[in-house]
């Protein structure tokens, strides 16, 4: 999720791993991050309507457990699962079968 959606801290999301990782000074060539990465998170709707005109049928993604759950623990982000909701109806909506990954190295 995390190279893929971007805006990694948008709508209540806490710092993942790969955030924090990222966001330290020494730790990545010139200081780049996922801050923006394929900006899946604000695209998302475009993105369902490219997959559907071009016939794709499935789509797998990853869900950002810090998205989720910020903490890691404790109260659910319901902004967090709202996007995902959102991106399987549109899926299932367009007869696009999600493939979820609930975790990809992503953590809070």
């Amino acid at each position: 999720s995390y190279q893929i959606e971007g805006s990694p801290l948008a709508d209540g999301a806490g710092p993942s791993n790969w955030y924090r990782f990222e966001h330290t000074p020494g730790n990545t060539a010139f200081g780049d991050n996922g801050d923006i990465a394929s900006g899946h998170y604000n695209r998302w709707a475009e993105d369902v309507e490219l997959m559907h005109d071009l016939g794709l049928n499935a789509y797998r993604f990853s869900v950002s457990w810090s998205r989720v759950f910020p903490e890691g623990r404790g109260p659910l982000n319901r902004r967090g699962l709202d996007f995902y909701e959102r991106l399987v109806d549109a899926l299932l909506e367009r007869d696009i079968t999600p493939n979820v990954t609930l975790y990809h190295w992503d953590l809070p």
